[in-house]
């Protein structure tokens, strides 16, 4: 048997977008999920050809079924989620069998244990690894390479990214996207400072940007440009990255995780709160936010600050953005077209063109570059 592509959370919302952008493409993925009659349902929609398998990851023997459906040379789509609670086992699975590895996370604690904790492991195993492979975080890595593409190497230093969406209509979220996010309020994040890799809780810090025509503000998050800008650019001292999802109410979160910070408590709380009221939504999005769009911005900074470098990048509904990614990424990686081992940023993975050319395809173009 050859190579093939392995989905799991197929059924999901971003997996079932993730599996009719592969059907498009040509691509017939092994679907996998917990839920025998959505796959097969699913499976009837593509072409009623597509095979399935039924692993529950949850359990022990999910985890090792799982195990065996991989084989070097193959790739392992995950879109399940919130990954912090059932993530590990794909990513456990792809690095015990060199498998190739993509997933759709944003959360960050999970992009940090595949990068310090599985990354190593990979490495040894011959797995190539690339966590948080769509609207988190693929945007944000390519806007910043094409900035510090213009900038001055030898002054560049500091990289500031911002994320943002425009034209919101509606609840712009599926299910699984606010437990995640609910899942993480309790979650120590980080940041890249002074050239190391710094503790710091989720929102603790306000940025302004210049995104979709006009200045927005955003809240500090931990993302896989972190781990990435650095390793393939050591002069940088400082990496930031900011999520602007929250408008008029951006200061009022950054001060309630202030708050919680200095009384964990009510964090926990919180969260567990949040996760219940999320856990009751339904799982997709109100069908209006297809008509939202991405705007993510990156900025290069010298070391005292000035700006040396912008890059403004526009398109795509997030979610359709991931789907596409995630069907590109697999498909360019199960034709030898993905490099490295261990855990890798998505320009060190694909190549800073390739990845362009695939943002491109997926709706997400440069739409703004200042030197």
């Amino acid at each position: 048997m050859g190579s093939r592509i392995v989905l799991l959370g197929a059924t999901g919302h971003t997996g079932r977008l993730t599996a009719e952008a592969l059907a498009r493409a040509g691509s017939r993925p092994l679907l996998v999920g917990r839920d025998p009659h959505k796959l097969t349902g699913l499976a009837t929609s593509l072409d009623g050809e597509t095979e399935t398998a039924v692993v529950d990851v949850t359990s022990t023997e999910g985890e090792l079924a799982l195990r065996d459906l991989l084989a070097p040379g193959d790739v392992l789509v995950s879109t399940v989620g919130p990954f912090l609670k059932y993530g590990e086992t794909a990513v456990r699975a792809a690095t015990e069998t060199g498998a190739k590895y993509l997933d759709s996370t944003g959360e960050p604690p999970f992009v940090r244990t595949v990068f310090t904790r599985f990354g190593p492991l990979a490495e040894r195993s011959g797995a190539g690894l690339v966590t948080a492979f769509g609207y988190d975080y693929v945007p944000g890595n390519l806007a910043a390479e094409l900035a510090l593409r213009r900038a001055d190497p030898e002054r560049a230093r500091r990289v500031e990214i911002g994320y943002f969406m425009t034209n919101i209509k509606g609840r712009a979220f599926s299910r699984g996207t606010m437990v995640s996010l609910a899942g993480v309020l309790g979650e120590t994040s980080y940041t890249f400072a002074d050239g190391q890799l710094r503790d710091e809780p989720p929102a603790q810090r306000v940025a302004d940007f210049p995104a979709g025509d006009r200045v927005r503000q955003a809240v500090s998050i931990g993302a896989s440009e972190h781990f990435a800008l650095p390793a393939a650019h050591p002069n940088l001292v400082d990496v930031d990255v900011y999520l602007g999802w929250f408008g008029k109410s951006t200061r009022s979160v950054s001060q309630a995780s202030r708050i919680g910070a200095k009384v964990p408590v009510l964090t926990t709380a919180a969260s567990r709160i949040a996760g219940m009221v999320a856990s009751r939504l339904p799982e997709a999005p109100d069908p209006r936010s297809e008509l939202a769009s991405a705007a993510v911005v990156a900025i290069v900074r010298s070391g005292d600050g000035q700006r040396l470098a912008e890059v403004e990048l526009r398109g795509a509904s997030p979610y359709r953005f991931t789907a596409e990614m995630l069907a590109w990424g697999a498909r360019k990686a199960l034709e030898g077209g993905m490099s490295g081992t261990g855990a890798l940023g998505p320009v060190a993975a694909f190549g800073l063109d390739e990845l362009e050319a695939g943002c491109a395809q997926a709706g997400l173009r440069q739409h703004r570059a200042e030197s």
